[in-house]
This record gives C-alpha cells, sequence and structure tokens, in this order.
C-alpha cells in the first residue's frame, strides 16, 4: 500500500498533457496556451498622446509659463500630422499620434486657452505624458509564453495584437461512472434501501469546474455485464472516474472489470483517511480513478488524486494545490498510520489564518463537506493536534471570512 504522497505522485507521473487544439480568443478563457505567442508589431504602435491636452516642442518651453500659438486640433484616431512651426501647439486628445518634433504633451487642465493661444503654467518636460511607440512591448517580444493559463489580461494582451485564434490544450473528456444496485436517479423517489446517486453530479461538477468536459455514465449494476458494458463506453473518454465497488466485498465489482478490459493497475488503498480504497490503473494512456463510494471520500480523492491528474492533462503546470498554515481552534484527535484529512471552516483573523473543525468527520457525514472550505492535513505519524497548533491546509473555495481582530 503506498503512502498518499506516492500514490499522488504514481497518477501525475501517469499522465500527460493531451493534444492541442486552436479555438477562438474568447473561448480560450481559462484554457492553457499551448506555444510561444510573440508579438507581431510594436505595442504602442506608434507614438501617442496618454492625456487630452496640447502636444508641445520643450525647447518652445524652456523658461515655462510660455505662450504658444495653437495650430491644429488632432482626436483619437486621426492621422499623423507634419512637424508644427516653432512657438505652436497642437490640441490633441488622448490617444491621438504625436505630431513630428513634438517631445511633450501638457495636460489640458495646466493650460489657460484664449484668442488662439495656449498659456502653459506649469515647465514642460521631455517625454511627459506620451506613450512612445514599443514603450509597453516590442516586436518580437514573447507576450504569452506557453504554460500560461489565459485570464482576462491575456486576452486583451492577445486581442491588442489581433490572435482571434489560439492554440490551446485539449480540454480533458472524462467519464463518469456509479456502480451499485442501491443507487437511483436523480429525480426518482426516495425509499428504504435507496440512495440517490449523488456521486456523478458532485464528480461532473467538480470536473466542469477545473474546465474539463464530464460525460457522465449513469449507473453500472452489481454485475459483471452491467459494469462492463458501461466501462467499455467510458474508456473510449480521456480518463474514467468510477465511484464505490472498490473494496473487497462480494460486489465489489470495479477492479476484476478493469482488468478484464485491460487496465493496469497500478495501486490498490492508499495510508489515508478518508478515501483509502481507492485504486488507479492506465490502459493506453488513459488514467482510470476508482474512488470510494462514501460522497466525502469520492470528493477528497478527487480534490487531492483525480484533480491534479485532469489539470495536468490540459496542460497546466502547477497542478497541487500550494499548503497554506492555519491554526486549529480546537484539538483533533486521530490513529496513527494514516494520512488523516480533516474538513475544517477557514476564516482570517488579524492576518492569520484559523481553522474550525466544520463537523462530525464521520464520513457519511456530508454536511461538514458543504460547511468546509479547506481541507486540513494531519500527519499520519501524529496522533492529536492540540488547538492553537498550526496545520497544513488546502483552501478548497475563495469563500475564506475575514473577521475583525
Amino acid at each position: 500500500m503506498p503512502s498518499f504522497e506516492d500514490a499522488r505522485s504514481i497518477i501525475i507521473n501517469s499522465v500527460a498533457p493531451l493534444g492541442v487544439e486552436r479555438v477562438d480568443l474568447l473561448s480560450a478563457l481559462g484554457r492553457v496556451i499551448a506555444e510561444d505567442v510573440t508579438a507581431p508589431w510594436d505595442m504602442p504602435f506608434y507614438d501617442n498622446s496618454a492625456m487630452d491636452g496640447f502636444a508641445v516642442r520643450t525647447s518652445d518651453c524652456l523658461e515655462g509659463n510660455c505662450t504658444l500659438k495653437v495650430t491644429g486640433y488632432i482626436p483619437a484616431g486621426g492621422a499623423v500630422t507634419p512637424a508644427i512651426e516653432p512657438g505652436s501647439a497642437v490640441r490633441i486628445m488622448t490617444g491621438a499620434p504625436i505630431p513630428a518634433d513634438c517631445d511633450a504633451v501638457v495636460p489640458v487642465e495646466e493650460t489657460e486657452e484664449r484668442d488662439g493661444a495656449v498659456f502653459l503654467k506649469e515647465k514642460v518636460t521631455p517625454r511627459q505624458h506620451i506613450r512612445f511607440r514599443g514603450m509597453d512591448v516590442c516586436r518580437g517580444e514573447t507576450i504569452i509564453t506557453a504554460g500560461t493559463v489565459i485570464h482576462p489580461p491575456e486576452i486583451s494582451m492577445l486581442a491588442s495584437f489581433g490572435k482571434a485564434v489560439v492554440p490551446v490544450f485539449r480540454r480533458a473528456r472524462v467519464a463518469v461512472l456509479s456502480t451499485g444496485d442501491e443507487l437511483i436517479e436523480l429525480g426518482e423517489p426516495p425509499a428504504d434501501g435507496r440512495i440517490i446517486n449523488s456521486n456523478a453530479l458532485s464528480l461532473a461538477a467538480a470536473i466542469r469546474e477545473i474546465g474539463a468536459e464530464p460525460i457522465i455514465l449513469g449507473i453500472a449494476r452489481d454485475n459483471r455485464e452491467s459494469h462492463l458494458e458501461k466501462m467499455i463506453e467510458g474508456l473510449k473518454a480521456d480518463a474514467l472516474i468510477t465511484s464505490a465497488g472498490v473494496s473487497a466485498g462480494d460486489r465489489d465489482l470495479v477492479r476484476d472489470c478493469l482488468a478484464e478490459l485491460g487496465v493496469g493497475q497500478l495501486f490498490w488503498k492508499v495510508d489515508m483517511k478518508p478515501g483509502g480504497p481507492t485504486a488507479f490503473g492506465v490502459k493506453d494512456g488513459k488514467p482510470v480513478f476508482s474512488l470510494p463510494g462514501n460522497p466525502v471520500s469520492t470528493m477528497v480523492t478527487f480534490e487531492e488524486f483525480a484533480k491534479p491528474a485532469l489539470l495536468r492533462m490540459m496542460g497546466h503546470k502547477r497542478v497541487i494545490k500550494p499548503y497554506v498554515k492555519a491554526t486549529l481552534r480546537e484539538d483533533a484527535r486521530k490513529k496513527p498510520g494514516k494520512v488523516h484529512f480533516l474538513r475544517v471552516r477557514i476564516e482570517v483573523e488579524n492576518g492569520r489564518y484559523w481553522a474550525s473543525i466544520s463537523g462530525d468527520q464521520n464520513t457519511g457525514i456530508l454536511k461538514t463537506m458543504v460547511r468546509a472550505n479547506a481541507i486540513a492535513v494531519l500527519p499520519k505519524d501524529r496522533t492529536a493536534v492540540a488547538a492553537g497548533e498550526e496545520v497544513d491546509v488546502h483552501l478548497l473555495r475563495g469563500d475564506v471570512d475575514m473577521l475583525e481582530g
């Protein structure tokens, strides 16, 4: 049985980025760009005004408090004008091209205009309030490096250089299969001995949340034929995730059926809680995650195992969430020998993270997962962590409360 860290390393080292596709710019939001993108021209493309005001030559204004004749007007989008005569100024708007020989712009609020002339109140310095060609980006410069996740600033940069279509790593298509005769689908009436198939929806939501495409296969009933039929379909996707049926009971058919279909099992069981009876295998380069059926265990093992692998498949470089330190508000106890993932609620007080246990840590208590916004990781060699001690936590969501000190 591998350690938690070894199991995660096995998984991440078993997958590789998927192929590349070209998509329209807006569709690239949240995707990982697959190639370096270089600037085809300078930005700005021409010298232009950073303010509404007057374009001048500083040689005409060496002493300050000077008056210049206004000889023209250049709006945004206007054409470049020839050099102006000595002792002259041109009214100019933000973004308009700078006339030849002008080397400064005086903001309109620092001037007084009357009788066809403009009085400059302040001393003028060379290059003030001008955005010079190539000041932001030079032609040939790398503007986005391969492996970058595309956010709105990257969209703006790419659009500024006319990149209507960009190369990104393909989204992972992830098949989701639930197993068990006890399961019923969402919308069916509840009954004794029946459980609504919530795992399919929570896994599909988690898959979609990271930018992958979920494919819900439905429920495999507790017989070999049903399992094989659903698994054959699932193995057509880029990855397959099953939930339940991975322990050692009479009706736990997942591992045997996957082996029959040629999935090579790389490990079964991990020294962690919850999620110990997790298995992982590969067929033709496609990862197969066999997660426990308990909803809490399913979500924790997806977060810690499946999510990093799927992110890597979609070209992400940073796939493991960094730990942050948080101080426990209550004592926590555990058995030795396994890494324990504690569902906690994180709050920030006086710039410090504080972790409150979100409730009963029994894996059948789903509401503790709803209340939690982080997972605290308790080392396997510890049996207790006292209130006031710091622990490593993974933040699950951004809804961290800021408390007043």
